[in-house]
């Protein structure tokens, strides 16, 4: 269904609404038993009749975004609001609810229900969840309910979410997943007459396909929880994840292409302090990309300029299957931008994207000489194994390397967990 004809059916329900009616956007049968609708809160006291007959969710985000007071929260695709003014309950009179829907008709739907309410404390913009008309780092949480399945550029979504949080910001989403590919054409067809039975137009993501598009968008600690079960692999879900946290002014993201020449020089400058690496040069472009993971690379950049102020990558440490959750990383800092937690935030956001990603260790080998390492390292969780003694001749000098590992407490194996080589293949394809 085209963007156009989401809006238009969106359109109607909302007039619907507006004249009285009760509106519904699936069967029946779905709609009881799959929680859709004003059924999958507890806490609609005093909430104007129109935004609970408009309320089309197939959860509660509000109740699992932890909001706090004072924040600014955003929703795509707020429909009726009802969960724009649970949310402006949640964040008091000094915090701001903004409802975005692409249909004129349901936020004048909204507008209403908020004066209604009485909440001042909200705002509700028409424009699209794909280029959401917000500035970068507008607000610390974004929620949804049931709506980001209905868009056919779901990676757009992510990274216009990922755009308008702060870092350190929160998404908490509820929406309609797959929990399987596997089937034929049979299985599949029946997907496919589930999602549209329960209001899915545009097709929903496997849960691997989900955790992969969240990562590749550069969140980190995600979590995605399986509720009702519409039938043929189809559920309800509640999704969550963070953009990682960085001091203001910065932003941690995926590293890119158009990061190589400075990631590089900043590689170099590190190695030229005789204290990073064993190495004197640093590789080009082509070099350092084949002997990384092409996922789990993430630069610091100033929000600024644009300026990348450091940078931390993975390698794996063998071909072999059985070390597929066994990585090395490497992290590097601008020489002008250390002992402003740089490092820290970069490594903070790397061990959880790993964990994401079902690595289970990640080792390092650091100089003794290089005792700042070595205490951010042991800080977050890394813990030492041993010492190779004069394993390299490096500058004239042979030279010990002390060797830590971090094993994570949820390596991402867990029974019914997909394996690292499947989120390795839909990371590769995200």
């Amino acid at each position: 269904m085209a963007h156009e004809e989401v809006v238009e059916r969106y359109s109607g329900l909302a007039r619907a609404a507006l004249a009285g009616e009760s509106v519904v956007d699936c069967a029946p049968d779905a709609f009881a038993d799959g929680c859709f609708g004003a059924t999958g809160y507890d806490d609609t006291a005093g909430l104007p009749e129109g935004a609970l007959r408009a309320s089309l969710g197939c959860g509660n985000p509000v109740a699992v975004a932890e909001l706090r007071t004072g924040e600014t929260v955003l929703d795509l695709g707020s429909g009726g609001g009802i969960d724009v003014l649970l949310s402006a309950r949640r964040i008091g009179p000094y915090g701001k609810a903004y409802g975005l829907d692409a249909s004129a008709d349901m936020v004048e739907l909204a507008r209403r229900n908020a004066a209604e309410a009485g909440v001042a404390n909200t705002e509700f913009v028409c424009g699209t969840i794909e280029a959401i008309p917000l500035p970068d780092h507008a607000v610390e949480v974004v929620i949804s309910n049931c709506v980001i399945n209905l868009s056919s550029d779901k990676a757009a979504v992510l990274a216009e979410t990922f755009r308008v949080l702060r870092p350190g910001g929160r998404l908490g989403i509820s929406d309609v997943v797959t929990d399987s590919a596997t089937g034929g054409a049979v299985e599949a067809q029946r997907r496919v007459a589930t999602e549209q039975r329960v209001g899915c137009i545009a097709g929903s993501l496997t849960v691997v396909e989900y955790r992969a598009l969240l990562a590749a968008t550069g969140f980190v600690a995600t979590s995605i929880t399986l509720t009702a079960d519409h039938g043929d692999g189809v559920r309800s879900a509640i999704i969550q994840a963070v953009k990682p946290a960085i001091s203001p002014g910065l932003e941690i993201r995926p590293m890119r292409e158009i990061d190589a020449e400075q990631v590089l020089a900043i590689y170099q400058a590190g190695l030229d302090t005789g204290q990073a690496s064993f190495e004197t040069l640093a590789p080009s472009w082509e070099g350092f990309t084949g002997g990384k993971l092409t996922h789990l690379r993430y630069v610091a950049v100033d929000t600024g300029t644009g300026e990348v102020v450091g940078w931390v990558a993975a390698s794996p440490v063998s071909a072999r299957a059985v070390y597929a959750g066994v990585v090395e990383h490497s992290l590097y800092v601008h020489p002008d931008c250390q002992a402003h937690g740089i490092g820290r935030a970069l490594l903070a956001a790397f061990i959880a994207g790993s964990q994401d990603a079902g690595i289970w260790t990640i080792q390092a080998g650091i100089f003794p000489q290089n005792a700042p390492s070595l205490s951010l390292h042991q800080a977050l969780g890394f813990r030492v194994i041993g010492t190779r003694e004069r394993v390299g001749h490096h500058h004239g000098v042979w030279r010990d390397v002390i060797l830590l590992e971090r094993r994570s407490a949820v390596t991402g194996l867990e029974a019914g967990a997909p394996s690292v080589a499947a989120l390795r293949r839909a990371l590769d394809q995200a």
